[in-house]
């Protein structure tokens, strides 16, 4: 059998690294049908910190193409990625097409696999928010309906492909995969230090601010508040990361705020004329984009964290972190606190995130562990696409 896995961005990478590892495991075994496995970056993330340094981080082996397809509008990406991604598949013939996530080159290069009748399998298949406006809604819906395989992470992504019609056969539970790798890098990053982290990684222009604020903050764990920021709807709007940077503010002057930024958010902040308002706010400390190693020790010692991010609402469950979601809709409603989980959806009203941002520092940690999140996922994975294998679904 040979496969072709497809990564574009930073959340790909992560989910994967351990996809990759089990198919290397399986080989070791001596199995009498191993699997070839071939991995396609489309280059949608090609920042260093994004990109590159992650792949060393987790072992990723190098692309055997890379697409370089860039940044640009999602009909740009979505176009260059497909054109591109048709001259692959020729030449390596697979027997499978193995996508992960919900980002422009999912939807691209499913539907390029499944016009040349090949197999598409996707990885967190299931995941709704049920907002249209969001792009990444769209792109899971179009990849799932199109796939042969849909590999969820829980009951609720399980129900919701049900309820659009996807075959019963066709779905397979299997677990959270980025949770493989959480579970794979924890203890490394355990003996990371925080206040090295922070020194190590300030940025260009505030070289010398980031280490001399860090070490006046000594920041200890629990002592501080981390924060994710990237998403167009909330950096691309002037008003809104204007409110966002006055809480962001006012957070700081309650509890120590650290917040990666990442490099759209950068831009944004500097064009709407926020940077050196941002800059010069006492005990926010910004620092460049971190590694996947060095953002979860953060996540693993902060009193809360507040982010857009998909998959960090999904560590900080495992983790215990209380969570709060920019955002006013989640497709992963199973870190939410009315589902048992540590998340709340606070969108961008800053009344509504200081109130829950003085409840969340008030909660104790409390881990949580759902059904199939045990750092195995991928092992299932690949049984699954080996059984399916044969399948005319």
């Amino acid at each position: 059998m040979k496969i072709i896995s497809v990564v574009g961005a930073r959340p790909n990478f992560m989910k994967i690294a351990p996809f990759i590892r089990a198919i290397r495991q399986l080989a070791g075994t001596g199995n009498p049908a191993p699997i070839a496995h071939c991995l396609v970056h489309t280059g949608q993330h090609y920042d260093p910190t994004l990109s590159d340094d992650i792949f060393r981080e987790l072992g990723i082996p190098a692309p055997d193409y890379n697409l370089e397809v860039g940044s640009g509008s999602h009909g740009y990406q979505v176009g260059q990625t497909m054109i591109e991604f048709e001259k692959v598949l020729p030449k390596e013939k697979p027997d499978w097409v193995v996508v992960v996530g919900d980002i422009n080159a999912t939807a691209a290069c499913s539907i390029v696999a499944r016009k040349a009748g090949i197999k598409v399998a996707h990885i967190e298949a299931g995941l709704r928010s049920f907002d249209w406006d969001m792009p990444e809604e769209i792109n899971r819906v179009v990849t799932d309906r199109i796939s042969n395989l849909l590999l969820t992470t829980d009951s609720i992504a399980d129900a919701n492909l049900l309820r659009e019609g996807i075959p019963a056969a066709q779905i397979q539970r299997t677990g959270n995969i980025m949770i493989d790798t959480l579970h794979n890098e924890r203890t490394a990053a355990s003996r990371l230090h925080i206040g090295e982290i922070l020194a190590a990684n300030g940025l260009a222009d505030l070289a010398e601010q980031t280490p001399q604020v860090a070490k006046q903050l000594d920041l200890q764990p629990e002592g501080f508040a981390l924060v994710t920021l990237h998403r167009p709807s909330n950096v691309d709007v002037s008003e809104t990361l204007t409110q966002l940077v006055g809480l962001l503010q006012n957070i700081a002057d309650k509890l120590p705020v650290v917040f990666p930024v990442h490099p759209r958010t950068r831009a944004r902040l500097k064009e709407f004329g926020l940077w050196p308002r941002i800059t010069a706010a006492k005990h926010l400390i910004l620092t460049q984009p971190l590694s996947y190693r060095m953002l979860l020790r953060l996540n693993m010692a902060a009193k809360v964290i507040l982010t857009d991010s998909g998959g960090i609402q999904e560590e900080a469950l495992v983790l215990g972190t209380p969570c709060l979601t920019l955002r006013w809709n989640t497709e992963r409603p199973i870190t939410l606190v009315e589902h048992g989980g540590t998340n709340r959806l606070v969108g961008t009203d800053p009344e509504k995130i200081w109130r829950n941002f003085l409840q969340a520092i008030a909660e104790p940690r409390r881990p949580v562990t759902p059904d199939l999140w045990d750092g195995h996922t991928a092992e299932r994975i690949v049984a699954a696409i080996r059984r399916f294998d044969g399948s005319q679904l």
